[in-house]
């Protein structure tokens, strides 16, 4: 697959959306406030009834912490071991020989999630550039009701290598010249200027910040790759260096990285643990302004 074949815009998923290959789904995840001082930063609350509520005709639904994550780890939406991500997408009918598309309602992030998963599992997709907010607001048909679901299919995963990297790794990185670790959260996170819901305020040192909500149009859209060259290149994120993507739960930063495969750039990886785990281990270094 292309890089630019990562992203499928509404036009051209309009044109295959009887196409009997298709393999489309909503990915969408809610992150609901919980009370101050609870041990998580928030509550994982699957899409299943704004997918009810309306969907992309076809349309199947997947619940990433419900059935794509490890649900045994401490951190929210943590990448699960190959054998039950292989029988949970087998159960909605993805394989490698399908055309698999992703979409998301409010943000990309959770389509583009999804996406990263699939990769490092050895499975290639398309994001649905502005998700089903742009597929709406273009007056496209949409449907109700529960997913009917795909036929179920055995999904064989071949993993690539390097795709996720823990909290050691990310440690070991810091103050490393050939290493950009770039922070996807908004600035005043990265700076450290408002408390975070995630434990300590602050950034993993050294660390740079290029705010994922920057690389994303007003109509959902992803900006164009110019912009997104120039925003990565301001920040010291060039192509000989190897990136590491975080977030607070390795979601947001998935669209920095959809954007960083478009332009080319492969030495590309996400710390799955993010700030909802660094945050958490007084013995990891953080940084402020």
């Amino acid at each position: 697959m292309s890089q630019t074949a990562s992203v499928i815009t509404t036009e051209q998923l309009a044109a295959i959306l009887g196409d009997p290959n298709l393999r489309l789904y909503d990915c969408t995840t809610y992150n609901e406030p919980v009370p101050p001082g609870s041990d998580v930063p928030y509550r994982a609350v699957p899409g299943d009834k704004t997918f009810a509520a309306g969907h992309i005709p076809g349309a199947d639904f997947l619940d990433l912490q419900g059935e794509f994550s490890d649900t045994s780890a401490g951190p929210l939406f943590m990448m699960a071991d190959v054998p039950k991500l292989e029988a949970a997408f087998g159960r909605h009918g993805a394989d490698a020989g399908k055309t698999i598309v992703l979409y998301s309602i409010g943000t990309m992030m959770w389509s583009t999630r999804f996406w990263w998963m699939l990769r490092s599992l050895g499975v290639d997709a398309r994001v649905l550039d502005g998700g089903l907010d742009k597929w709406k607001a273009e007056g496209r048909a949409i449907e109700t009701g529960a997913p009917k679901g795909y036929p179920a299919t055995t999904f064989k995963a071949n993993p690539r290598a390097g795709f996720f990297v823990d909290k050691n790794v990310v440690k070991a990185r810091i103050g490393d010249s050939s290493t950009a670790t770039v922070n996807a959260l908004p600035p005043q996170f990265h700076q450290g200027l408002e408390p975070s819901r995630y434990g300590r305020s602050g950034r993993v040192p050294g660390s740079i910040s290029v705010p994922a909500p920057t690389l994303v149009n007003a109509d959902k859209t992803l900006t164009s790759l110019a912009d997104a060259e120039a925003k990565f290149v301001a920040q010291g994120v060039t192509r000989d260096k190897t990136v590491i993507c975080y977030c607070g739960g390795g979601i947001s930063a998935t669209i920095n990285l959809l954007l960083l495969t478009q332009l080319g750039y492969d030495k590309l990886t996400l710390y799955d643990g993010s700030m909802g785990e660094w945050a958490r281990d007084p013995s990891l270094p953080i940084e402020t302004d």
